[in-house]
Parts: C-alpha cells; structure tokens; sequence
C-alpha cells in the first residue's frame, strides 16, 4: 500500500521523558513520562543532534531514486551499523565517515562512549514501550588471525555487539546470520543477506525493533474506507482511522504536523502534511535540522480531529551511492579505504562492500510495531587471504593431468625418505 501523500508519517524517537515508577491509571493511558531517569551528558547530545543531521540527509538522498514510491527508512540503524565500522577507519575514510554521519569535530572516544550511553538510554526510557537495539560483528573464520583484538572489544563495550567467527564459504553461514536477525527483529525481517560473496570477510549488523501502543488508541469501528488522492492526483480507496481529542499540533514552514504518543510518552509519532499543491518530495528533500527542530518546537496540545490511513510496509534498499553523494566515497573504494583499525596488517585491502537496510512497519488501531536492519559488508582485494597448511604428517597426494582431470599417479607419504 501506498503511504499517502497526504499523511507523510516520519517516525522519530521523540526522547522526551524517562520512565515513571507511579502505576498504570486503570482506566485510561499509562502514566506520562515528563523527565529523562538521568540529564544527558554533552557527549550525548551531540552525539543525537549528529543523528539528527544525519536523518534528513540520508532521507533525501535516498528519495531521490525513489519518489514515486513508499519510503521506510532507519536513520538510526545506519548510523549504529556505521558507527561500529567507523571505528575501525583511520585518514581520509575516517574523517569522511565522521562528517557524513553528522559528527563534526568529535573525537573518536567520545562518540563512542555516546553511541554506549544513548543505547542505554533507549532500551530503558519507556517500559511500556518494547524497544530493543541489538548489534553483531561476523567475520569469515580465514580473516579471524588479521583482526585487531581491540576492534572487537570496543565493538563489546561501546555496542553491546557479540562477534562471532564462521566459514563463509559454507551456506550454514547465511542461515546462521540470517536466524540472528530473525530473531533480534521478532520475526518481521527474516534475513539481511542471499549469500556472502566470496570478497567478503566481515558483515557488521545493527537491528532495531520497536512496538508501541497508543496512548490513546483509535477505535476500530471508526475506521473506514476513504479516498485518498496519489502521487499522480488519481485515487484510491484506503481504510481511514480516525480520532478526536486532544494531541500536540505544530507547524513545519506552514505545514500542519501532528504528534501521536506511545505508551508513557517517551516514543511518538510525528505527521507532517505538505501544503495544499505541495509535492511531498519537494518538502522532505527541502528538510533541514533547523526546520525540523523548530516543527518539533511548536508543538502545542490542541484538539484535532484526525483522520489517517492505516498502513503496512515493508522496505529494503542498498546505499552505497547514496552514502557516497553524502560525502564518504572513499569508504567504498578499493585500494584507497583505510580500515586499518579493524587489521593493522590487512585494513588498507579492505573496503565496504555494501550497506543494505531492511525495514518493516505496520501502523494500526493499536499502534505501531516497526523493525529495521543494516548489513554492512567488508570485502577485502589485493592480497589473498593466506591459510596456513603444513604437511607434518602422513599424507596422500595425486599426479594428474588438470584439463582432461587424468590422474597419473597417487601416492601416499607416511614417512618422508631421507635419500
């Protein structure tokens, strides 16, 4: 189903509040969540006004390949996938990286201590919200000895990443990555990759999955087919939910947006509609963080009557050309990336393969339940791996001719003779 023009939903994390020890009103919405369980240090709100920049950046980059059709999209699993490779980079990959995900001049430790702090907080502001982050590091057991030990542990510490070895050349590889990300996504994506190409040596993972109830829920009985008017002016019938009461109404540059709450209110929704006549790809690649900031800013309680199309979608795109027009080409380019803090010996061979998102929404009476996942694939060029194979025991060997496959000779050794 088509996301509709006239209800643009941009889901965001609307950390407003933390979680609130008082019970559950019995007959009404769950207490509201008005102050976060701690002050956010400055690393933090750096490290989320990056994000931020970083959010409508990759959105209109990503639109402009896809304007005629939905868009769902996870800034936030990108940058987490992201971030973790980051910090492997070194020289002009990694200066390009820090630029691109929004970090300006932060330095490397403190990003990643805010990566650490702002996961933690995520998992924990709301409890009546399901809201989980999960992030992995696999990497092709012949490519294990050339890792930095320390690559790992930072990955542990700063991502709360497992990392695991497997033989990628087996397809057991690809069910067994693709099982983590069924199950750190509740079932909604199934799989992040097809196969592993044979130039890949590692795949960093970040998955995000988010379930939420309304505040306040609309009623079933009132949602009914509606027409709703397409990209092209034609129109469409569409099941319309819709409700009155009172919400948070704004503006964005003069464009109506409306805020839905979840739960305690930490998570919320956020709808924006384009003006009358407006193209809705025109306003959200014209999307600036000042101007959302200020939408976010304006938000005041009102009574409205709402009425907005009940949807469901699933997404995927690759962005590697996307990341790259954002400014960190570099990264994908072999031969000239430098990750030599994931391998001191191997980090100039390797490159970004690919960075592939999955995602999945489903908006309804009840709520909202969405997932995202990021793969980002590293392959390696240049110098082949090298297997170590020594022969220090009884072996079998064989003479053959290779075109025709006629063997010559077999011969087994138990002890190699001295003359």
């Amino acid at each position: 189903m088509r996301l509709m023009r006239s209800c643009l939903a941009l889901t965001v994390l609307g950390i407003m509040a933390a979680c609130s020890g008082e019970p559950t009103p019995p007959n009404g919405p769950p207490q509201q969540i008005n102050a976060l369980p701690r002050s956010l240090s400055s690393g933090e709100t750096r490290v989320i006004a990056a994000a931020n920049r970083f959010a409508p950046s990759l959105f209109a980059a990503i639109n402009k390949e896809q304007r005629a059709v939905n868009v769902f999209v996870s800034p936030l699993s990108a940058s987490m996938a992201l971030g973790m490779l980051f910090n492997g980079a070194s020289g002009t990959t990694m200066d390009e990286m820090r630029t691109t995900l929004g970090f300006g001049a932060m330095e490397r430790a403190e990003i990643m201590s805010s990566y650490r702090d702002v996961i933690a907080l995520l998992r924990s502001v709301d409890s009546k919200v399901e809201f989980r982050i999960a992030n992995s590091v696999w990497y092709d057991n012949r490519f294990a000895p050339a890792i930095e030990a320390s690559f790992l542990s930072d990955a542990k510490q700063y991502f709360d990443a497992g990392s695991a070895g497997l033989d990628f050349a087996n397809p057991a590889a690809v069910a067994t990555i693709n099982g983590w990300v069924k199950q750190s996504t509740n079932g909604k994506i199934e799989s992040i990759v097809d196969n592993i190409a044979s130039e890949i040596v590692m795949l960093l993972i970040n998955a995000i999955y988010f379930k939420g109830d309304w505040r306040d829920a609309f009623e079933t009985a009132r949602t009914k087919p509606g027409p709703f008017t397409t990209l092209d002016g034609s129109q469409v019938s569409a099941p319309m939910m819709s409700r009155s009461g009172s919400m948070r109404l704004g503006s964005m540059d003069g464009r109506q947006m409306v805020e839905l709450g979840y739960g305690g209110d930490a998570f919320v929704m956020d709808l924006v509609l384009p003006r009358a006549g407006e193209d809705v790809n025109s306003m959200v690649e014209s999307l600036t963080p000042n101007s959302w900031s200020a939408a976010v800013a304006s938000l005041a309680p009102n009574l409205v009557d709402l009425v907005m199309p009940r949807f469901k979608l699933q997404w995927e795109k690759t962005l590697n050309g996307e990341l790259s027009s954002m400014g960190m080409p570099t990264a994908f380019l072999e031969g000239r990336a430098d990750f030599t803090r994931v391998s001191s010996s191997r980090g100039r061979d390797l490159y970004i393969s690919f960075v592939k998102q999955k995602t999945f929404v489903d908006v309804n009476e009840a709520g909202t339940e969405a997932s995202a996942v990021t793969g980002v694939g590293v392959g390696v060029t240049s110098a082949p791996i090298r297997t170590a194979v020594t022969f220090d025991r009884p072996f079998f060997f064989v003479i053959r001719e290779r075109l025709s496959g006629t063997i010559l000779f077999m011969g087994k050794i138990i002890r190699p003779p001295t003359s």
